[in-house]
């Protein structure tokens, strides 16, 4: 079996990878972003299946398939909610969600080598797909965090959130009063419960809240910088990928 991976966080592509290896699956190749996947398969054989994460660092992985026509079979690596999968089952794409589970990974690759079809047509409604991830159905938002402090539990709102970061592996929020609480969670999980029209991951390390912008500067190479009341604790910086689809995000 011929396997890919297109996953733009190198160490969560380098995981999957060893998941495979213990199922005696090997995925030769691993490709990061949407350019560098178009200029892969318009260069190589396809192969018979493709692991690939929904949001990649210059943009949505459906844009690939706008650009190249490709006949092989896709199992989504993806952190959205069960709201936005419902796109998928609709378009009997399989999916797996992240983290992804071993025993789940295994029952994947089974599914596909029982159904493996003889040629493989993707001829999705992507823009369709596109839709319910954007605006999924009785979509729901996360409102508050419940946080651990001794024996106590702090409630804290998310429209008291300046911006969220990583660091040393730990999650935060940092609120508008300039503290930081750590939270039993990931960026890529708080992507997922926050509501897109008010909060935005510009980097791999920051989802800011539109609301607590106070200034945004033209930054080097391209990029942006963002200016929020208190958080100091390290420069937000929009990624030069991200800047146009920030832009985007700013003027809706």
């Amino acid at each position: 079996m011929n396997v890919i991976i297109i996953e733009d966080e190198k160490p969560a592509a380098r995981l999957l990878q060893r998941k495979l290896q213990k199922l005696d699956v090997q995925a030769q190749v691993m490709l990061h972003s949407v350019e560098e996947a178009v200029e892969w398969f318009s260069a190589n054989t396809h192969p018979d299946l493709i692991f690939l994460d929904i949001q990649l660092s210059d943009g949505l992985s459906f844009e690939i398939f706008e650009n190249v026509t490709i006949d092989s079979a896709v199992i989504f690596t993806t952190a959205y909610d069960e709201y936005a999968l419902r796109a998928f089952k609709l378009n009997s794409i399989d999916y797996l969600l992240k983290p992804i589970d071993e025993d789940e990974l295994a029952s994947a690759i089974d599914k596909y080598r029982q159904h493996r079809p003889q040629q493989q047509n993707l001829s999705l409604d992507f823009e369709e797909i596109k839709k319910m991830l954007v605006n999924p159905i009785e979509k729901s938002y996360k409102k508050r965090f419940a946080i651990k402090m001794g024996q106590h539990l702090k409630m804290i709102n998310t429209d008291d959130a300046e911006c969220f970061f990583s660091e040393n592996k730990g999650t935060y929020i940092h609120t508008t009063d300039n503290r930081d609480y750590l939270l039993e969670t990931t960026l890529e999980q708080l992507e997922a419960e926050l509501d897109p029209a008010r909060f935005y991951r510009v980097s791999r390390k920051h989802i800011i809240n539109v609301d607590a912008v106070k200034d945004i500067l033209v930054y080097t190479n391209s990029r942006l910088k963002v200016i929020l009341p208190t958080y100091t604790e390290d420069e937000v910086i929009v990624s030069r990928e991200r800047v146009n689809a920030f832009r985007e995000w700013l003027g809706n």
